[in-house]
């Protein structure tokens, strides 16, 4: 059956011009509206509209998003039900998917990728402290605009609430939620992870920013899938043959990367700060120049 397309219609106010993409659950459209403009609307697929449970995990969604108000996130501006369709309009956030981006211009250096990654860090952190659990952390969820080096992270799609009673889950237990090669090894289960798991997807983010290439790599996903239960992570500085990292950040990364939540740093925040603090000890450590050099020489024979 074809897809239904809503553009040229006109939905609790908002004007669909063009249908600009898809996922497994909705349709997205670049949508107008009278009083904050171009706007992103997500409708909720057709053959997904009698499904209760995708209806309340849909509109959770928006609900959390709603909740988390950071220059980092992008805006919930809002959501419902109009006319049997069930809809979600957000800011439109400019730029690109970061995978887009590093999939044609990456890897990054580090002075590149720690930024983005600290920006990334104060968004989740503020989600922490609203109580959510991102879970689908992965560069296709993240929004990269080149002109101001900026990023916003999007999708609560599948988040959790932090206080949320087990009873009332969405997941069966035993069914984990999110992408294989970014979720974390303690959801695998379909067990409650808290926001250690998203400190585990954020240090596979990093990884892939600085080498375009994932510290585990089976052939196949339930090789993957057991790699990441019982096999060891890449270290970074083996992941390419022409790649250098100083110890410090290697150091950080994989630790982010630790199979147990416990080993990890304790927030994201600590995550973004020891990588900050690796890149500030790398350039210090690195001789300025030319210039500095003969500096260093003329002051020598002086002191003598």
């Amino acid at each position: 059956m074809a897809n239904e397309n809503l553009a040229g219609r006109s939905i609790a106010g908002y004007r669909l011009l063009e249908r600009v993409g898809e996922g497994g659950t909705a349709e997205v459209y670049r949508a107008d509206h009278p009083g904050r403009g171009a706007c992103a609307f997500k409708v909720l697929r057709e053959r997904l509209r009698g499904d209760p449970i995708v209806v309340k995990r849909f509109l959770r969604e928006a609900g959390f998003g709603c909740r988390v108000v950071h220059p980092g996130v992008v805006r919930t501006y809002d959501f419902g039900e109009s006319d049997g369709l069930y809809y979600l309009a957000l800011e439109w956030a400019k730029g690109e998917p970061l995978a887009d981006f590093l999939h044609r211009d990456g890897p990054l250096a580090p002075a590149a990728a720690v930024p983005l990654v600290r920006q990334l860090a104060d968004a989740l952190a503020a989600a922490h402290r609203a109580g959510i659990i991102h879970r689908d952390l992965k560069p296709e969820n993240i929004m990269y605009d080149a002109a101001t080096g900026t990023v916003k992270l999007l999708d609560f799609g599948i988040a959790r609430d932090a206080e949320q009673p087990a009873e009332e889950r969405l997941t069966r237990t035993g069914f984990f939620v999110g992408t294989l090669q970014y979720v974390a090894p303690e959801a695998l289960s379909g067990e409650l992870v808290d926001g250690r798991a998203d400190i585990y997807s954020l240090a596979k983010i990093t990884y892939y920013m600085l080498t375009g290439r994932h510290p585990h790599e089976g052939r196949s996903p339930r090789e993957l899938f057991q790699q990441l239960l019982s096999g060891k992570p890449t270290p970074l500085s083996e992941a390419g043959k022409d790649l250098k990292f100083s110890p410090s950040l290697e150091a950080a990364v994989m630790k982010g990367l630790a199979r147990h939540p416990g080993d990890r740093q304790p927030t994201v925040s600590a995550f973004a700060e020891e990588l900050e603090a690796a890149l500030a000890a790398a350039k210090a450590s690195k001789p300025r120049g030319l210039f500095d050099a003969l500096k260093n020489i003329v002051g020598k024979r002086t002191s003598e």
